[in-house]
């Protein structure tokens, strides 16, 4: 009985890697460097937050489970979140307000990318991204073709290849100046 608590649990240790390649994505130095992301705390927020916005909407397509898959993504998500916070310093009395903030703002942003995603509308996304991830009224042009090609890229990608490479999203470099359409 009480070796069973240190058995990894299989779907644990799938949820774990797959957030950690969105997390790895999301710090991808050519995003700060080259679209644009504010390298700040904010910044890397926004940048996860994008990331986490792209691979839900790609799991919400899939076939069950999927959905449960997403729902253990978005609690791993979360979970970073609140240990970050803590690591950072942050009381056991402000950390449920901050979440609640923070958590507010991604599905603010879920919703805000959602529609220009789906409609593939880059510029009611570079308008968004713009506000949002790099904190200007310019639209953020660059950052969108990079979002529109990661959402195109994940939606061609089952469970199980998500599940056991990881999602692949796109170099950043690859969107600067020109870019791709």
């Amino acid at each position: 009985m009480i070796f069973s608590l240190f058995r990894k649990d299989p779907r644990r240790v799938l949820i774990a890697t797959l957030y950690k390649g969105v997390a790895t994505a999301s710090r991808e130095p050519g995003l700060y460097a080259s679209l644009d992301i504010p390298d700040t705390l904010e910044g890397r927020f926004e940048s996860l937050s994008l990331h986490m916005v792209l691979i839900l909407r790609a799991l919400r397509h899939l076939p069950a489970p999927a959905d449960d898959v997403a729902k253990d993504l978005t609690d791993a998500f979360f979970a970073d979140l609140d240990a970050s916070l803590r690591e950072m310093g942050a009381g056991d009395t402000v950390v449920p307000k901050r979440m609640k903030k923070l958590a507010s703002s991604f599905y603010g942003r879920a919703r805000a990318y959602d529609a220009p995603l789906q409609e593939q509308d880059e510029v009611a996304l570079a308008e968004a991204l713009g506000r949002n991830a790099q904190g200007t009224e310019a639209p953020a042009i660059p950052l969108a073709r990079y979002a529109l090609a990661a959402d195109r890229t994940l939606k061609e990608t089952d469970l199980a290849a998500l599940l056991e490479k990881g999602p692949a999203f796109p170099r950043p470099e690859a969107f600067v100046g020109g870019g791709v359409s």
